[in-house]
């Protein structure tokens, strides 16, 4: 299994073809809670605009036609239509493969005198003011790149993924309903789930172990968008008729 995929366990309604519910870890709870971060051009990027339900898509389609001369001259389009993503987005790379991902900043580039290592400047053969007001010494420049220390990327990352990470704890099995309600699991919220939905043959009840991925990803979030039964629209009725897909 890839690093961008997960598996989910679905127990699923089989006399209706409906999830009743989803078994998720801490990385599929993760990457629901990344979806309200997500800003509205990227959702509509990432649903594509012929999918979209209202008018939302018309307007974005408007702008990506307009003149910019017809824009403010500090604005302009692709800030609007493609924006830079500031709240912290757990995996970006699982759920936005298509979509402009923030630039990391450059490090300034920053030189020192061989004779006063411990005074910088960010002009490169600049004059030394120190040698210059020192009688003992003749002029030097700041011709030295200054070295800066690397960061350590596995310890970056080992704390990413860690259950420091994120926004759930992990060792903790979530419920996720149909319509992406997030609590964790018990038997008081799973008898309470099978009660809602009035099942009291257990006999029509499957489990199915399903992967979820980066299209299963952008078909949840189109079904989050316009659907009640967001789990069952990705998993069961994949088929375009809308017929269930068999266990």
């Amino acid at each position: 299994m890839s690093a961008s995929t997960m598996s989910l366990k679905l127990l699923i309604d089989s006399k209706h073809s409906k999830v009743v519910y989803a078994e998720a870890g801490k990385d599929f709870v993760d990457f629901l809670v990344d979806l309200l971060a997500l800003p509205l051009c990227t959702v509509i990027q990432l649903v594509t605009k012929p999918a979209m339900t209202g008018c939302i898509a018309n307007l974005y389609g408007s702008l990506e036609k307009l003149d910019e001369s017809y824009l403010q001259p500090n604005q302009n389009k692709d800030s609007i239509l493609n924006p830079t993503i500031t709240t912290q987005i757990t995996n970006p790379s699982f759920l936005l493969p298509n979509t402009k991902k923030p630039i990391k900043p450059k490090t300034p580039k920053l030189y020192y005198c061989p004779r006063h290592p411990g005074f910088v400047s960010d002009i490169q053969n600049s004059v030394c003011s120190q040698c210059r007001s020192s009688p003992t010494f003749g002029p030097s420049n700041f011709s030295q790149e200054v070295k800066f220390a690397g960061t350590n990327d596995s310890t970056s990352t080992d704390t990413a993924t860690s259950d420091r990470g994120g926004y759930v704890k992990g060792l903790v099995t979530y419920t996720v309903t149909d319509d992406l309600s997030v609590s964790p699991m018990s038997m008081v919220s799973v008898g309470g789930l099978l009660n809602k939905f009035n099942i009291k043959d257990f006999g029509v009840l499957k489990e199915k172990v399903v992967e979820f991925g980066i299209d299963e990803g952008i078909e949840l979030l189109k079904a989050s968008l316009s659907s009640k039964d967001a789990l069952t629209a990705v998993f069961l009725l994949k088929d375009r008729d809308g017929a269930p897909v068999s266990n």
